[in-house]
């Protein structure tokens, strides 16, 4: 496992935390809480005021937090606000593609 990326860390832990708080813990030791409040008024997540609580989330293979069927919600992107890191960080093969670094490389050149 490279401690500077992603590849191979899972999230294998979440417990949800009252007023729309996750506490989240990942396979690298990277743990801690992330307030997804925000995301509560969003229409696919107003349900965690009407038929799908809150409280009902579990982790799925793939770092997904979900609810039910149809409300999931990437650990990836929650793993970022614990670290402070950015996609470019975490996951650099998907970030960098020849054509861009190459494009950058005559540009510096001339």
């Amino acid at each position: 496992m490279n401690p500077d990326t992603m590849e191979g860390v899972q999230l294998i832990e979440v417990e949800p935390r009252p007023h729309f708080r996750l506490w989240l813990r990942y396979s690298d030791g990277v743990e801690g809480e992330v307030d997804v409040s925000d995301m509560a008024c969003l229409p696919i997540f107003r349900r965690w005021h009407e038929d799908v609580p809150f409280a009902a989330v579990g982790v799925m293979p793939g770092n997904l937090l979900v609810w039910n069927d149809d409300m999931d919600m990437c650990g990836d992107a929650l793993y970022l606000e614990l670290t402070g890191k950015q996609p470019e960080d975490i996951f650099p093969k998907r970030c960098a593609s020849p054509a861009r670094s190459s494009r950058l490389d005559r540009g510096a050149l001339a």
